[in-house]
C-alpha cells in the first residue's frame, strides 16, 4: 500500500507540472506519513544529510566552469576546428557538429549547456550552408547529449554519489570510449544521410597556416579537459580540487586571455551557476526521502528476487529496457538518484563491475533526453530553430536508434567501459 501511495503522488504532481525536485519531496513525505512507523522529524535530517558529501562540491564549480565557457567564444572557436578537421567530407559541417559537441561536452558535462549555446550556432550555419531544417535541429540534439558521457561528467558526480564506494575518476575513465564510440556511429549516421540528400562539403583545402592558426585558438579550451581527467588520473587532485582548477581556469581564460567576458558580466554569471547548483542540490535532496521509503519497503530485495534468475544477459537487457522507458518520463538525475541504488547491488552480485553498470545507467538515461514526451534538449532546440516538434522527433529518431545500438554495445561488451579504467588502476 505505501509504494502504490509513493508512485501514484509522484505520478499525480508530475502531472500537474510540479517541479521534479518538489515532486520527489511531496511524494517521499507522503511515503512516510502512509507508513506511520517513521517519525516525520527525520525529513529534515535526511535531506540535509543527502546533500553533506564532500564529492558534491564538484558540482557547483563544474557548473561555474561549464558558464564561463558557454558564455564566451569557446564554442565558436572549437567549431572551427572541427570544421577544419572535418569538413571536407560530404556534409562535413554535421560531421563538425558532433565533433564539437565531443569537444565542448569534455568542457561543460552538460548536454542543455550545449544544446542552448554552441547548438543554436551549429543549427544557424548549417540552415545557411544548404542542410535541412529539421535534419539540422535533430543532428545538434543529438549530438549534445554527449555532454553527460564525456568526462567531466555532472551525471557521473550524481552516481557517484548516489551509489557509495564507486570512484569518481573511474567513471570519468568509464566514459572515453563510449562518448567517442557514439560520436563516431553518430559522425557515420551523418556521413550516410549527407550521401543520401547530396549535402554539401567544404570545396576549397584547408591550408596548413589555416589549420594551425585554428588550432591554436582552440588549444586552451581543448586543453581543460585534458587538465581535469589527467590531474585526477595522476593523482595532482582529487575530483573536487579538479573542479575548482577547472572553474579558476575557465575564469582566467575567459577573462584575462580570450577577454569575451567582462568583468560586470560576472554577477550573472555567478547567479545562474548558483540557480543550478541549486536545483540540483534541492534534487538530490529530496531523492533522498524518496530513497528512505524505497529502503524501508525493501524494494530492492524484491527487485532482486525477480531479476536475479534471469542471469547476467537477462538482466542487463531487462534493465535497459526500464531505464530507457524512465528516460521518457523522467529526468536523469532524479532517476539516477532513485534507480541506481537499488540496481547497482543487484548488477555486483550478477559480476557486473560498478562502473560498467553506472556507465550503462547514464548512457540510457542520456538517451531519454531525446526521447518524447519529456526530450528536454528536444525542446531546447526547437525553441531557437522554430523546427516543429513532431518533424525532429521524425528526424532525430535515426539518431536515438544508432544511441540504442551503441547502448547495447556498451552493455554487453564490459571492454568499451573497462578498459581504461583498467589501464589507469582503477580495476584491478
Amino acid at each position: 500500500m505505501v509504494l502504490q501511495i509513493l508512485f501514484g503522488v509522484l505520478v499525480f504532481v508530475m502531472a500537474l507540472g510540479i517541479p521534479i525536485a518538489w515532486c520527489l519531496g511531496i511524494a517521499g513525505l507522503a511515503g512516510l506519513m502512509a507508513m506511520g512507523s517513521v517519525p516525520l522529524s527525520i525529513v529534515p535530517q535526511k535531506m540535509f544529510s543527502g546533500m553533506d558529501i564532500f564529492p558534491m562540491l564538484c558540482l557547483p564549480f563544474f557548473i561555474l566552469a561549464g558558464e564561463f565557457m558557454g558564455h564566451g567564444s569557446i564554442g565558436d572557436r572549437l567549431l572551427r576546428f572541427a570544421m577544419v578537421c572535418v569538413g571536407r567530407v560530404r556534409g562535413g559541417l554535421s560531421l563538425a557538429n558532433v565533433l564539437n559537441s565531443m569537444f565542448f561536452g569534455g568542457i561543460t558535462g552538460s548536454a542543455t549547456a550545449d544544446a542552448s549555446s554552441v547548438g543554436a550556432i551549429e543549427y544557424k550555419l548549417m540552415v545557411k550552408s544548404g542542410y535541412d531544417a529539421p535534419f539540422s535541429a535533430a543532428i545538434t540534439a543529438a549530438s549534445s547529449c554527449m555532454g553527460p558521457i564525456i568526462p567531466p561528467s555532472l551525471p557521473v558526480v550524481i552516481y557517484a554519489v548516489a551509489v557509495s564506494g564507486v570512484s569518481i575518476g573511474g567513471l570519468f575513465a568509464a566514459g572515453l570510449i563510449p562518448g567517442i564510440l557514439i560520436g563516431l556511429a553518430l559522425m557515420v549516421a551523418c556521413y550516410v544521410i549527407s550521401i543520401r540528400r547530396g549535402y554539401p562539403k567544404r570545396e576549397e583545402p584547408v591550408t596548413f597556416k589555416e589549420f594551425v592558426s585554428v588550432t591554436w585558438e582552440a588549444s586552451l579550451a581543448l586543453i581543460l579537459p585534458v587538465i581535469i581527467f589527467g590531474g585526477i588520473v595522476f593523482g595532482i587532485f582529487t575530483p573536487t580540487e579538479a573542479a575548482a582548477v577547472a572553474a579558476v581556469y575557465s575564469f582566467i581564460v575567459s577573462c584575462f586571455i580570450y577577454r569575451d567576458v567582462k568583468l560586470s558580466e560576472l554577477p550573472g554569471i555567478f547567479y545562474r551557476a548558483g540557480v543550478i547548483s541549486a536545483v540540483v542540490m534541492m534534487i538530490i535532496a529530496t531523492a533522498n526521502i524518496f530513497g528512505v521509503v524505497i529502503a524501508y519497503e525493501r524494494v530492492a530485495s524484491m527487485l532482486q528476487s525477480l531479476v536475479e534468475p534471469l542471469g547476467y544477459y537477462g538482466f542487463l537487457f531487462t534493465v535497459n529496457i526500464i531505464f530507457l522507458i524512465v528516460g521518457m518520463f523522467m529526468d536523469q538525475n532524479p532517476a539516477i538518484l532513485i534507480l541506481a541504488p537499488v540496481f547497482a547491488p543487484i548488477a555486483v552480485n550478477l559480476g557486473i563491475h560498478p562502473l560498467h553498470f553506472g556507465m550503462m545507467l547514464i548512457v540510457n538515461l542520456v538517451i531519454g533526453l531525446l526521447t518524447p514526451p519529456l526530450g528536454q534538449i528536444l525542446f531546447v532546440v526547437c525553441s531557437y530553430s522554430g523546427v516543429k516538434f513532431e518533424d525532429m522527433v521524425r528526424e532525430v529518431s535515426v539518431f536515438i536508434m544508432v544511441d540504442i545500438l551503441c547502448l547495447f554495445l556498451i552493455a554487453y561488451i564490459p571492454f568499451f567501459t573497462t578498459f581504461v579504467p583498467a589501464l589507469l588502476g582503477y580495476i584491478r
